[in-house]
């Protein structure tokens, strides 16, 4: 016993001597770099290698400032708004009846008031034009621009583009304008440095820095399917009143238009929005010369090749767009584009998704022939294309209305693995699927549905659309038709009579 209390003395001092060692080491150090402390307290650091490489950067901020911002311009905007109000609909006056207002008032008025309104812009010539949204200057009756160096200057309206939402405006004096320099959008990297510049709130002028947060983003706007959306997304700090103005690099070059953010509150949550200065670029000299753009048509509608349609098709998703319709005697029918196809290539250039399509078509000059490639029922094909000129919305109405009749009451359309999918086809199925009836369809009357498959009519074969028009060309004036029709597995004749 004695013996083993020994060990445990001698232990017990090894471990007290190898603490006081440990601690002694512990305290030598952290005196040392206590003494390092002590030694930069008080004293710049301009001379330490890490504040070197900052002030690098800093410096280059400062260069950007410089050189960007006297090509900033604050918009201030008026416009003037009509308003008409009828007392008659408040429920006192309601008592007295509308023949009696009117009698001693006039009946309803109208009031007219001034709305103002601020935002961004930056000059894009020693001669005065400068670029920034539409949204800032669109229906203005009076536009001022405010310099960096306190001048201010009367601008009118050159072109408005509202599928991108950019604006075009000259200022009205002769001067030789300091200008921003144009970058390449296309150029740029998610997580590259990038500069916001505008007027926040009314302060002239702000400066943010943050960096490139995404590229390409589409969807953004409400309204985003009859817009041109290929969002650069940034962190750099972007408020009301920033709209119009730079999105810059750290070469001091413009990169985007600030356009729009996301936030719940109305202020800045780090999600900001910018045009690329590329799709600017590209429509500048038509805003100039016309006022307005001329796009590149194709005449098809396209979706996304998503996983559910891809998987069936044994393809990658977002390898290339399905298209849904094609217009007859539009750019794409002549060209010999069907329904059902999968663009994979345009002007050598690989597609992804249907927003990339969209923008390369609409950027196309009118008239230009393109080499498209396309998969048809998984064989590759070149097809060679001539870009039309894209119609207004009123005209593309029309000629769908006047390329696409309705017989009977029927909306029919080729089978494709989109409403194969939704009505549980086999999308290899021949024939014509009905999607839809008008009102007043006769056909629905007398026994066809939807999701019914057309296989034959009177003793003419139905195959595909071209079939099926070309019998509604030729016969469709009759008074009865006998339709042979699938539905679900069973095969059957439905009798119509007009």
């Amino acid at each position: 016993m004695r013996r083993l209390n020994n060990k445990l003395v001698i232990i017990a001092l090894i471990s007290i001597i190898l603490g006081m060692l440990i601690a002694t080491l512990a305290f030598y150090k952290g005196f040392e770099k206590g003494k390092d402390y002590f030694a930069l307290a008080g004293n710049s650091l301009e001379n330490e290698e890490s504040v070197k490489n900052a002030l690098k950067v800093q410096e280059a901020f400062r260069l950007v400032a410089k050189s960007v911002i006297p090509a900033v311009v604050n918009i201030n905007t008026e416009k003037v708004i009509k308003q008409s109000f009828d007392f008659r609909n408040d429920p006192f006056f309601k008592f007295f009846g509308d023949e009696w207002f009117d009698f001693f008032f006039g009946g309803p008025r109208e009031r007219e008031f001034v709305q103002r309104s601020l935002g961004t812009g930056f000059i894009v010539t020693k001669d005065g034009y400068i670029l920034s949204n539409v949204h800032v200057v669109k229906n203005a009756t009076r536009i001022n621009v405010k310099l960096f160096n306190g001048k201010t200057y009367k601008a009118e309206i050159k072109g408005l583009d509202e599928k991108t939402d950019i604006a075009l405006l000259k200022i009205k004096d002769s001067e030789d304008f300091v200008c921003a320099v144009l970058g390449d959008s296309d150029e740029i990297e998610v997580g590259d440095w990038a500069i916001a510049i505008g007027n926040p709130f009314g302060l002239s002028h702000t400066f943010t820095v943050g960096i490139i947060s995404a590229k390409g983003r589409s969807g953004i706007m409400p309204d985003s399917s009859s817009k041109y959306e290929n969002y650069i997304q940034t962190d750099a700090s972007i408020n009301p009143g920033n709209s119009g103005g730079p999105l810059v690099n750290i070469k001091g070059e413009v990169i985007g238009i600030n356009n729009a953010i996301v936030t719940p509150s109305g202020g800045n949550v780090g999600i900001g929005f910018a045009i690329p200065i590329n799709m600017a670029k590209r429509i500048l000299s038509q805003l100039k010369e016309k006022g307005k753009v001329i796009r590149g048509w194709l005449g098809i509608t396209i979706q996304d090749l998503d996983e559910k349609i891809a998987k069936p098709l044994k393809l990658k998703p977002y390898s290339g767009v399905l298209v849904a319709d094609v217009l007859k005697n539009s750019p794409a029918d002549k060209a010999g584009l069907k329904t059902g196809d999968i663009i994979i290539e345009y002007d050598k250039k690989d597609i992804k998704d249907s927003n990339e399509l969209r923008n390369l078509v609409a950027d196309t000059e009118p008239g230009k022939k393109v080499d498209i490639v396309i998969l048809r029922k998984g064989k590759k094909m070149n097809l060679k294309v001539e870009i039309g000129v894209m119609p207004s919305g009123e005209q593309i109405a029309k000629y769908e209305k006047e390329t696409k009749k309705v017989w009977l009451g029927m909306i029919v359309e080729n089978i494709t693995p989109q409403n194969a999918s939704r009505f549980k086809i086999d999308s290899n199925e021949t024939g014509v699927i009905i999607t839809g009836f008008s009102d007043d369809s006769i056909a629905a009357q007398q026994g066809l549905k939807i999701g019914d498959i057309i296989k034959g009519i009177n003793d003419f074969e139905i195959n595909n659309i071209d079939d099926y028009n070309k019998f509604v060309k030729e016969y469709g004036d009759g008074d009865s038709f006998l339709f042979l029709v699938k539905r679900g597995s069973a095969l059957f004749y439905i009798g119509v009579e007009k």
